[in-house]
């Protein structure tokens, strides 16, 4: 089988745009999360959210192209761009039917959606978009990718909620290690900070309510924890055959060696520690990687009462005892949650945690949880030691609908 690895990263968060302002972010555990100001939000109880404010889409785009573009296209296009040029493929490289895209989104283009219907119900006074629905449609933002960088392998659009990142990356991972392609683009975009998926959510009653101060309201595994802070953001990597990569001399961050994903089957919402323990245990496997080989697990780490508690319950079953000795962290305490975007750029967390041996906190940590009673980094950042060097780790994400996906990752060897 063939070796993946990861050659080039793209990622747009709320604490910045590019793979090192944001790591630098990560690395000093400072928050992007900030009060939403592009809309009314006082009949909400949650005002807050994970902004990408330092994204400006006028500096990707022309005028023609951002009228054609909803949001999360641009978001996906944008950090594509930064990850081919890491990459360091040419336009050639990339325009083939060995080159391909996987993308996973929770949303689509909501933006538009919630723009065309604003018209529709205005008793047919509002201008309706003739483009709605291309901009709209769930894989807009896979085929704008291909559009823009002449990829003509396979195109493909994953939504499995909060998982949808990571499933994107790990199928893609598979289409290379069995022949199907040489190189793919993947990962996963969303941009739901709108007032319908705003108002959606409160009547779930799963965002945190703790507006004051906005950067401390997302408290991973402590157990004065309210709910996730909701997000947007991109996160695309090059994935590409280990041995091609080498010939051409690209840098390799890291070495993809294992997926595996699975279904609860038991309820839309509430997460089952049985389908998330299988889901490491499948990725492990694939992997051929002994549970005593991971030296670090990046969480899904949402911040609800029922997703934390359930994690660590899973991490005990796959780990045993020695689930006490691994740390554990959760970037959503600084990012939010950026539903189909999240397990992609906590991917590149944990790419960038092993390139740089350094594990960035969870911050807001306040009261110990019973429940959860494992080493969740809440000191600050944690250089690794020598003797004890970050190579293997482990990268969760459970969505909505009961679908986990779990991607595992190796240090890169040049």
């Amino acid at each position: 089988m063939r070796r993946i690895a990861v050659t080039g990263i793209g990622i747009i968060a709320p604490t910045g745009v590019g793979r090192e302002r944001v790591w630098e972010a990560l690395a000093e555990g400072r928050s992007g999360i900030s009060r939403i100001e592009d809309f009314d939000t006082s009949n909400l109880k949650t005002n807050i959210a994970g902004v990408c404010r330092d994204f400006r889409p006028e500096e990707f785009f022309d005028e023609r192209e951002l009228s054609r573009l909803d949001r999360v296209s641009q978001l996906a296009i944008a950090a594509t761009g930064m990850a081919t040029r890491e990459s360091g493929l040419t336009s050639g490289q990339l325009d083939s039917y060995d080159a391909g895209v996987y993308l996973g989104t929770g949303f689509g283009g909501q933006g538009s959606i919630e723009e065309f219907c604003g018209a529709f119900f205005s008793n047919g006074k509002g201008r309706r978009s003739a483009i709605a629905i291309p901009k709209s449609m769930y894989n807009a933002s896979s085929s704008n990718i291909a559009i823009r960088f002449k990829t003509r392998g396979p195109n493909i659009t994953v939504t499995t909620a909060c998982s949808s990142g990571a499933n994107a990356i790990g199928q893609a991972f598979h289409l290379i290690r069995y022949g199907h392609a040489e190189r793919m683009i993947a990962g996963g975009v969303d941009a739901p900070i709108t007032p319908v998926v705003m108002d959606a959510w409160k009547e779930m009653r799963v965002l945190s309510t703790k507006n004051e101060p906005p950067e401390r309201a997302c408290k991973p595994f402590s157990a004065n924890r309210d709910g996730f802070v909701l997000a947007e953001g991109a996160g695309i990597v090059v994935l590409e055959d280990l041995e091609t990569a080498r010939a051409r001399g690209a840098h390799v961050y890291a070495e993809v060696i294992g997926y595996g994903s699975t279904a609860d089957a038991s309820h839309i919402t509430f997460p089952d520690p049985d389908g998330e323990a299988h889901a490491m245990t499948r990725a492990l496997k694939d992997a051929g990687v002994d549970p005593k080989e991971i030296d670090y697990i990046n969480a899904h780490g949402t911040a609800t009462k029922l997703n934390d508690a359930s994690e660590t319950e899973a991490i005990k079953r796959v780990f045993g005892s020695r689930a006490y000795e691994i740390p554990v962290n959760s970037i959503k305490s600084m990012l939010g949650h950026s539903m189909g975007a999240a397990g992609a750029i906590e991917f590149i967390a944990t790419v960038l945690a092993i390139e740089n041996q350094t594990l960035p906190p969870t911050i807001n940590y306040e009261e110990q949880d019973p429940q959860c009673d494992l080493d969740y980094v809440t000191e600050g950042a944690r250089r690794v030691g020598r003797a004890t060097p970050l190579r293997t780790a482990i990268s969760n994400s459970f969505g909505f609908g009961g679908n986990n996906a779990v991607l595992v990752v190796r240090a890169g060897v040049q």
